[in-house]
């Protein structure tokens, strides 16, 4: 019997009989069968050479009587390839970018004709500044380059000293934030610690014209190290590690600053880092709060500032730990000028990109990065007591989540993270909501469509810091000059004038401000570095 069909489908018999013993049936082959299975296998072979080239090969059988010679198939492994990395050109430069085009030779040649007209050929700090410039650095770079030719234990630096030094920069370093660091860093160190920054803050205050006047007064040199310190660490130290690295650097305006001292003879104009009057103003705040002077304050003692105006819950929260480094804070519970420096910044403007991650370190209680309903509604209990304490009804929790979640408009529902409150920019009403009692309720009474209006303009505009800084300032060369003018007996002539502005006072307000703060360091040891 002739079989038609040759495909399984089309053959039910057959179909049904391989089904047999796909399922493990134990029984002989009919012959009937095996005549159908063996003429299935013939026709398949006839039609394999009608079939893709990616099909199996025929049996030797069916090949033809004077088979072609087929190549062998290449193994994978026997497969040779060109690394690829070969072929990528170097992307990161850790040091800076290479420059192809440099004059180091005549840089070193011009380094070593300045050193000629030194005499002795031995630069102290200040022929310093000279070599500096040669070399194509700010001015205020020479006390980094004096240290770290070995200027610092000698007295002065040879020419063969630097030029070896600056052979060694020049050939491993290739940007301005590798060569600062390199320069200021310990011996096989990549980044900056906060004592590194010490000899170069002193060498401005020795030298720059707009801190003549403290001269007079060394007892503030120390003071005012700590303030600048700790506002370039804030500032800049965005990995909060306490080492400043190139990277970090790089991404600041730093340098770009220290540069501009050099032109800028008015210091407080220069209102990033190293303005005296915010340092004034930091330090006048701050020994309003230390009541025996030792330059420390208790969990009290900080309370007390703005008029209890911070809940008692989130100062709890700053002596724990979680924004305070060391371990005076923790055990003994205090908190030094350095930390208050951190504090103040934090607390008068909480638009700062370091302010919103501060404030969310205090808010967020148990650590897992996410602001939950339960702690929004921890820090908001005080809140609600205080305002009943004062007469004036609460907003039901429930209503104000609903307004702040309005507000920040978190990614995921019902939980709050630090990328939704940056990318709102209405942190600052988020955390005043939640433990700054004045400032929530100036923010309730205030326009919201003014508030609004104040997030979308992006024109550049003097930060709340600064802001808050200057009018503190104002405020306090206004009371110490009506305080001079009381003893020397002419109050009636100042009550007749109108107050002067800091920018009138010039160095007048600075000699007062000066005097003022020379009785209240007068007692004090210098600041606890750490």
């Amino acid at each position: 019997m002739m079989i038609k069909e040759t495909s399984l489908r089309r053959d039910p018999d057959l179909r049904g009989e391989l089904a047999f013993l796909a399922r493990g049936c134990d029984f002989v082959l009919p012959s009937r069968f095996k005549k159908r299975l063996k003429s299935f296998q013939q026709s398949q072979i006839q039609n394999k050479p009608e079939k893709k080239p990616a099909t199996a090969l025929p049996s030797a059988a069916a090949l033809p009587s004077s088979p072609q010679p087929v190549s062998p198939t290449p193994h994978v492994n026997d497969v040779v390839t060109t690394p690829l990395s070969i072929n990528i050109p170097q992307f990161y430069f850790p040091e800076g970018l290479p420059d192809t085009c440099s004059n180091h030779e005549q840089i070193l040649s011009r380094v070593e004709t300045a050193f000629m007209d030194i005499e002795d050929q031995k630069a102290d700090i200040y022929e310093m500044g000279k070599i500096a410039k040669i070399c194509g650095c700010p001015l205020y770079w020479k006390a980094p380059m004096f240290r770290a030719a070995g200027g610092e234990k000698a007295g002065f630096v040879t020419a063969q000293s630097f030029i070896a030094l600056w052979k060694q920069l020049l050939n491993n370093h290739h940007d301005d934030a590798s060569k600062f660091i390199w320069l200021l860093a310990k011996p096989n160190c990549s980044y900056l610690e906060q004592e590194d920054f010490i000899p170069l803050l002193q060498d401005v205050v020795d030298t720059h014209p707009g801190l003549t006047f403290l001269k007079d007064a060394p007892e503030f040199h120390s003071r005012y190290i700590t303030t600048v310190v700790q506002r370039i660490f804030y500032t800049v130290n965005r990995s909060w590690s306490g080492k400043i690295t190139s990277t970090e650097i790089r991404k600041s305006n730093f340098l770009q600053t220290l540069a501009l001292l050099e032109e800028e003879e008015d210091i407080n104009q220069i209102t990033d880092y190293f303005s005296y009057e915010h340092f004034y103003v930091i330090y006048c705040k701050f020994w309003e709060l230390d009541g025996d002077h030792d330059l420390y304050i208790s969990q009290a003692d900080l309370s007390r500032y703005n008029d209890q105006a911070s809940s008692s819950r989130i100062i709890e929260r700053i002596f724990s730990g979680a924004v305070t480094r060391g371990k005076t804070v923790q055990k003994e519970g205090r908190m030094s000028y350095a930390d208050f420096v951190w504090f103040l910044i934090s607390e008068e403007d909480k638009r700062n990109p370091t302010s919103i991650e501060y404030w969310f370190r205090c808010m967020d209680v148990d650590g897992d990065g996410v602001l939950s309903m339960y702690e929004l509604e921890y820090f908001y209990e005080e809140q609600c007591e205080r305002m009943e304490a004062m007469g004036i009804e609460p907003l039901p929790f429930h209503d104000l989540l609903c307004q702040m979640l309005d507000l920040v408009k978190p990614a995921s529902d019902g939980k709050i993270t630090l990328r939704d409150l940056k990318r709102c920019r209405m942190a600052h009403i988020f955390y005043d909501t939640f433990f700054n009692l004045e400032k929530y309720l100036d923010h309730e009474q205030r326009d919201p469509f003014a508030v609004q209006k104040d997030v979308e303009n992006d024109n550049p505009e003097p930060s709340d810091w600064d802001r808050f800084a200057a009018e503190e300032y104002e405020a306090l060369v206004t009371e110490e000059s009506a305080q001079v003018q009381l003893q020397e007996g002419s109050f009636e002539d100042y009550e007749a004038d109108e107050p002067v502005s800091p920018s009138e006072f010039g160095n007048k307000g600075n000699k007062i401000v000066t005097s003022s703060l020379s009785e209240k360091c007068g007692k004090l040891q210098s600041v606890d570095e750490e």
